[in-house]
């Protein structure tokens, strides 16, 4: 089972120097790819916001932390 860590309610300032270290950007409000594109949720195809990230534990997958889209990639990547 993979174990989550919240980091929800953690400093803007911290959520964006953990992007940075995992080779993202942050605008202040989404979560930027290198060339500076906002990276969409591979399961909703939305923005994802800062605020409202997840990262995946053993992956660079962030995704919006709605609980259906994490379902969705427990789903497709727990075994």
């Amino acid at each position: 089972m993979t174990e989550v860590v919240s980091i929800k309610d953690a400093p803007k300032e911290f959520k964006e120097q953990l992007l940075k270290e995992l080779g993202y950007n942050s605008d202040g409000k989404y979560v930027l790819d290198k060339n500076n594109k906002k990276i969409l949720d591979r399961y909703d195809n939305k923005p994802v916001e800062i605020d409202n990230m997840a990262i995946l534990p053993g992956s660079t997958i962030i995704l919006n932390d709605n609980p259906l889209n994490i379902i969705r990639y427990l789903d497709e990547f727990e075994k």
